[in-house]
């Protein structure tokens, strides 16, 4: 090996403890830059963003009247009750792309007089 002058070893040392700290930085860097997934919270709620969503409630509750509805509708869902009435009343929560479309076959069958959740 050759001999290194002290002060190009120390600018070396130095050197290669700020390629250490630059690798770490960018890690970070690069860490925070990717794209997050967004947490549940940040999907739509019922509201006043969601209009047919609102006139479809609306409708639904309508023709889940009857005394019995509510449970015949969730348990054809395979849904529990509690989560059709959350949907229903626009709190915490909104059926996804497949529920929906149940949701509204269901509610043409019940308007034609036809009830498929028998």
């Amino acid at each position: 090996m050759l001999p290194v002058h002290p002060q190009i070893k120390t600018m070396l040392e130095l050197s290669g403890l700020l390629f250490e700290a630059a690798e770490i930085g960018l890690k970070q860097l690069q860490k925070n830059l990717r794209p997050r997934r967004k947490a549940s919270y940040l999907t739509r709620r019922p509201g006043g963003e969601t209009p047919m969503w609102n006139v479809c409630a609306v409708a639904l509750r309508a023709e889940l009247k009857p005394h019995g509805a509510k449970v015949r509708l969730a348990r054809h869902l395979g849904i529990p009750k509690q989560r059709l009435c959350d949907f229903l009343a626009g709190r915490r929560r909104m059926p996804d792309a497949e529920l929906t479309l149940h949701l509204l076959y269901w509610l043409a069958e019940k308007k034609a007089g036809r009830d498929v959740s028998l």
